[in-house]
């Protein structure tokens, strides 16, 4: 996942509407707008494949530790260190009474587990597990595990309790003289409390690792199994594929492996052996996003949970190029063939015999049967194409001359467009890769605007799996223009193979990203209102596009608008010499700051000070440190500006089209660490990345930036030279729509998204086909700020009968909306 990213409770609004063979009474002209939609049920369109929609896990929000993975002690094996998180000790999340000394030597439990706690006879410790503590349920089993070591014996008391006393019977167990061994018990809950802690006493001194409380009640009752409710959430959706494990997990950090020839390294990639056999013998590591991976939820629980919800597996491995800002390519042959065997590792740990040498490993945690692996993801976002993809094609020669079936993906970098997007497609183009993983999180304008994206693309090259997008928000606007979106990913099925919205979890004390589907803490979890879009369109696919068009609403009109700005991001800059003027040569603004800066109004974050003649912003640690000046109306014109980088980790940034804080667009010049340079547009709460290039700026060198406005095309010059042009005149279309057909119910499925605050009285013309009078509809329709939470859901499906459905109808669409109607075919 792309870290170039992005980031009101409002009330439900439902309502039941019925077909009529007539048009409805006239409404009010604000209120409702006029379409017609026609569709042609005797064409073909192209086939809907069963896995087209899925769901994408990453360990990023405490997606697994404290998330999907039900154990409830937080850093069980004292392995947490301040290479995962600057704040963390081998006893975060513990508090000792008495004496406690966390060990790293030939004690250990094994190689793979390195620390271990050392507890003095009359001590004991405390974990306060995830979020505001260890969560219990009244009455429910929650199933105690410890490894110990007494060398002369001994008996340690285990209690569970919160601040108002005990929650269960304490426990006393017995340890035995001599090695590690482990213990277990089972506690019953007297009461319900979200602030638990587990405490651990020691009799005489005792040595402990792997300290475990575990709910009894974990989807499918699995053992080191998954939370209920959050897998339950995930089920319901009935996704055609999981991906997983990554995202920045799997292109981050160290290639190495976790041993001593490595000097157990603590920052590595994601890697597959890592995560498999015995809990206690998994390898420990940095979470890219900030924390310790436990790896207690790992392959082999991941390719059980695609099997249990009737998903297909789809990993994604490590190509040795790095990205998300770190843009570095392995040179170690010896290394890049060892992941290539790791990864024919994988398949036959997934596929192979029970016999075969990881079949058995397979087969020995409990799966004898192969998993039906037939899809895998080599890399994910690497911004160096043409690295990436000499190591991808060694990938991907290695797998199918060994697993013929397998289809092998490659990816077009972190953007939706820019020299790394087509570098990499031309490559993946030429080489007729099978699928190809884009990315992108764009404002839910970007997603109005770009329904037609795969309209265009060539019906005969690689197949698009859209692995991760979203709208960056999780209001039911986001939700609606992701809705309006996938009618057109629905249109192109034969282009669009897989989509995947992204992130998946976030667990609400431990957020890295925004928007997400589904949000969770200790004790309840609730889906997002993109949670609800995603659900409706998962669970009323249909197997066949109906070949349909609508009218649409008209388009954008008027030149680009707006004032002027100026801003860094992690960045120290100066500027100079700010002019202004209208095409017809007028001066707008003319600043060479050899005064004050009175014109400029301050509206983001930082510390702007006019010197020596110089606007300078010094803080090299803020965000968005826009000032703006001038009118929202002016349009058509040049503005200039002396740019200088004086320290920090980018460059600086131009605006112009300035309408407000919440609207406007930017020249990002050395963004994303000084790798590249683009411009964004930010409107609807969200940034949209307009066009992009490769390239720097050098520190303490003036440039000259120029932007040349002109209607609603811009054009862009540095030292005097063109460095792109754009014309933002897409209409943001808010009525979209899709038809599908379901084979096995014999229904039509019409999906119509109305993404504006006025009804659409629509005229539905079937095409002849003959249907019933009476279609089931399912509605979500909210305000378009509306977002849920644990305790309210203001986005959620309402179901109603139609009546009066004929093969020609009109449906009265509600203001802010998406509906699906299942007509049955006669």
């Amino acid at each position: 996942m792309s870290r170039t990213a992005r980031q009101r409770l409002g009330l439900g609004v439902g309502a039941l509407l019925l077909a009529t063979a007539a048009l409805p009474a006239p409404a009010h002209a604000e209120d409702t707008a006029d379409y017609a939609i026609t569709v042609d049920p005797a064409a073909t369109g192209p086939e809907i494949g069963k896995t087209m929609y899925g769901v994408f896990f990453e360990d990023i929000n405490r997606a697994a530790d404290g998330g999907l993975y039900a154990e409830l002690v937080q850093n069980r094996s004292f392995e947490y260190s301040a290479d995962d998180n600057a704040s963390y000790t081998p006893l975060t999340a513990w508090t000792v009474s008495g004496t406690a000394r966390v060990r790293n030597d030939s004690g250990r439990l094994n190689d793979r587990n390195r620390a271990y706690l050392s507890l003095d006879a009359g001590s004991s410790v405390a974990n306060s597990g995830y979020n505001t503590g260890i969560a219990v349920r009244d009455g429910e089993k929650y199933d105690f595990s410890v490894w110990a070591r007494a060398e002369a014996g001994g008996a340690l008391t285990v209690a569970l309790q919160d601040a108002d006393g005990p929650l269960a019977t304490a426990r006393r167990i017995a340890v035995g003289r001599g090695g590690w061994a482990r213990y277990q018990a089972t506690f019953t809950a007297t009461r319900t409390s979200t602030t638990g802690r587990l405490a651990v006493a020691a009799g005489t001194a005792t040595a402990l690792d792997m300290v475990s409380l575990f709910p009894r009640d974990t989807y499918r009752h699995e053992p080191n199994g998954l939370r209920k409710d959050l897998a339950e959430k995930v089920a319901a959706l009935h996704p055609g594929f999981v991906r997983f494990p990554g995202g920045c997990l799997v292109n981050t950090g160290s290639m190495q492996d976790y041993s001593a020839s490595s000097g157990w390294q603590r920052k590595r990639a994601y890697q597959w052996k890592d995560t498999i056999g015995p809990v206690e013998q998994r390898a420990t590591n940095a979470d890219f996003w900030g924390y310790n991976q436990s790896y207690g939820l790992g392959y082999y629980e991941y390719f059980r949970f695609a099997e249990d919800i009737g998903a297909m597996p789809l990993p994604v491995v490590p190509a040795l190029v790095t990205g998300c800002g770190q843009n570095q390519a392995v040179a170690d042959d010896a290394l890049l063939q060892r992941h290539i065997q790791d990864t024919l590792d994988l398949i036959e740990f997934a596929n192979g015999p029970a016999t075969s040498r990881w079949g058995a490993k397979r087969a020995a945690m409990g799966h004898p049967r192969p998993f039906h692996l037939t899809h895998i993801e080599v890399g994910n976002e690497e911004t160096l194409p043409e690295e990436f993809f000499a190591r991808f094609q060694r990938f991907r020669a290695a797998i199918q001359a060994e697993y013929p079936y397998m289809k092998v993906l490659s990816n077009s970098g972190p953007d939706d467009s820019g020299t790394t997007f087509d570098t990499a497609w031309k490559l993946n183009r030429d080489a007729r890769v099978d699928l190809v993983d884009e990315h992108y999180y764009n404002s839910p304008r970007w997603f109005l605007q770009n329904n037609d994206r795969y309209d265009s693309y060539d019906r005969s090259g690689p197949k698009v799996f859209l692995g991760e997008y979203a709208s960056e928000g999780n209001a039911f606007r986001n939700g609606l223009a992701e809705a309006a979106y996938m009618t057109g990913l629905e249109r192109n099925a034969d282009v669009v193979a897989l989509a995947s919205y992204a992130p998946l979890f976030a667990n609400e004390d431990a957020v890295q990203w925004r928007p997400d589907l589904v949000w969770f803490n200790n004790h309840a979890s609730w889906g997002s209102a993109n949670y609800e879009v995603q659900k409706l369109f998962m669970t009323n696919v249909g197997d066949r596009v109906v070949p349909s068009t609508a009218t649409g609403t008209p388009g954008v009109s008027g030149p680009l608008t707006g004032a002027v700005g100026l801003s860094t991001w992690n960045t120290a800059a100066a500027y100079d010499d700010v002019r202004v003027t209208g095409a017809d040569g007028t001066t707008l603004l003319n600043d060479d700051f050899s005064g004050d800066a009175a014109r400029w109004t301050h509206t983001g974050t930082g510390a702007w000070t006019v010197r020596d003649g110089e606007y300078v912003q010094s803080d090299d640690t803020a965000e968005n440190t826009m000032v703006q000046a001038g009118d929202p109306a002016w349009h058509d014109y040049d503005l200039r500006v002396k740019a200088t980088k004086k320290s920090g980790k980018e460059g600086f940034l131009v605006a112009f089209g300035v309408q407000d804080t919440g609207s406007y667009y930017w020249w990002n010049i050395g963004g994303w660490n000084n790798t590249q340079s683009a411009v964004e547009q930010t409107a609807d709460g969200g940034k949209s990345t307009l066009l992009a290039k490769a390239g720097s700026v050098e520190t303490g060198r003036a440039y000259d930036v120029h932007v040349k406005v002109r209607g609603r095309q811009v054009t862009l010059y540095l030292d005097g030279e063109e460095w792109g042009h754009f014309t933002d005149d897409k209409p943001a279309e808010p009525f979209r729509q899709v038809v599908t057909r379901d084979t096995r119910t014999g229904e039509l499925i019409l999906k119509v998204v109305n993404a504006q605050p006025a009804a659409a009285r629509t005229a539905i013309d079937l095409g002849g086909a003959k249907v019933a009078s009476r279609a089931k509809a399912t509605t979500l329709a909210a305000a378009p700020d509306a977002v849920n939470t644990e305790t309210a859901t203001a986005v959620t499906p309402r179901t109603s009968v139609v009546t009066g459905v004929a093969g020609r109808f009109t449906y009265t669409f509600p203001a802010n909306s998406v509906t699906f109607l299942r007509i049955r075919q006669r």
